[in-house]
């Protein structure tokens, strides 16, 4: 587990542009893959997965648009 690889939720919510609250419910809700950092269990995000989901985001905007 490579720390820049993950990032935790306050820079997830930058990253998709949303609430940390929004980004833990996407989570909870299974949205977005969560795991779990060994030590202190804080929740972490895999930075290339947000940014998959981004690009989906920006593509079915384009669609609608």
């Amino acid at each position: 587990m490579k720390d820049k690889d993950f990032v935790r939720v306050k820079e997830a919510a930058e990253i998709l542009e949303v609430c940390p609250n929004t980004v833990r419910a996407w989570g909870a809700e299974g949205k977005l893959r969560e795991y779990r950092h060994p030590l202190n269990n804080y929740r972490l995000f895999k930075r290339k997965e947000l940014e998959q989901v981004i690009r989906r985001l920006e593509r079915s905007a384009g669609k609608s648009a």
